[in-house]
């Protein structure tokens, strides 16, 4: 398995997406820390402490080495250097990639979670080559949902009481892209 070639930071008209650093810890405690940011996540409402810790671990998650991996990236806002939100982009298996994100919710409905997503779709298709990526919702995240929808995702599949997420049984959606509908830029319909 040959490690993926990434060229960052990833800059796009209002956004920096790159590692994480250290001195990112009070930007990530303030969207860390909030119920309704987390709620559709997998990890818990952090405080200071637990931030740092996982910021730590961040630290880390710059490279694709290997199947299984996640390149956690920073979402900067360039006007200001305030990191705003997380985006995420794992090498699932072979040409095959998983998205994910998440904003603070003082930034959330300026279409900044757009702009980061399309960002990590050019870098999974275009750079690195994938032929599908995937993102997973929890049933109830209505606006990653939409998201998806109009960044040309369609509904594949859902899982009723498909994970035990946050100490209940929850329904997941999957959704996927492929490369060649992400090339025709082409927005299959969701399932109903």
């Amino acid at each position: 398995m040959t490690p993926l070639a990434l060229d960052l930071p990833v800059e796009t008209e209002r956004l920096l997406l790159r590692p994480h650093r250290m001195e990112d810890l009070d930007d990530l405690a303030a969207f860390h820390s909030d119920p309704d940011v987390v709620r559709h996540v997998p990890w818990p409402v952090r405080d200071r402490a637990a931030t740092e810790e996982t910021l730590r671990v961040k630290l880390t998650q710059t490279e694709l080495l290997a199947h299984g991996q996640w390149l956690v990236l920073a979402v900067e806002l360039r006007e200001t250097g305030t990191v705003i939100g997380e985006v995420l982009l794992k090498w699932a298996s072979d040409r095959q990639g998983e998205v994910g994100f998440a904003l603070h919710g003082d930034h959330q409905g300026r279409g900044y979670a757009a702009e980061a997503a399309t960002a990590m779709l050019r870098l999974g298709f275009d750079d690195l080559g994938f032929h599908r990526i995937t993102a997973v919702v929890i049933d109830g995240n209505d606006a990653s949902a939409r998201l998806l929808g109009r960044l040309g995702f369609r509904q594949e599949a859902r899982f009723v009481d498909g994970v035990h997420f946050k100490g209940e049984w929850a329904t997941q959606l999957v959704f996927a892209l492929l490369a060649d509908e992400w090339r025709r830029g082409a927005a299959p319909r969701p399932l109903a």
